[in-house]
């Protein structure tokens, strides 16, 4: 998996993986660049603190789009 900080650079992020402790709602699209590149960052928007670690499909399963 690959991120840059910026469309149209060729500088590719370091991902560092966590382990998850807390839900976190973000808002984002499924733009993909040809080089599999993620065009736009994510963006917090709340902590769901109703929702469980269990409730959550892990990144890449699951349903392709959420809606709300």
């Amino acid at each position: 998996m690959r991120f840059t900080s910026t469309w149209g650079s060729r500088d590719v992020l370091d991902v560092t993986l966590v382990r998850s402790e807390l839900v976190a709602e973000v808002s984002a699209d499924r733009a993909v660049d040809r080089g599999g590149v993620w065009r736009h960052p994510l963006r917090f928007k709340r902590l769901r603190l109703d929702v469980g670690l269990e409730d959550v499909p892990r990144f890449g399963q699951g349903p392709t789009a959420a809606v709300g």
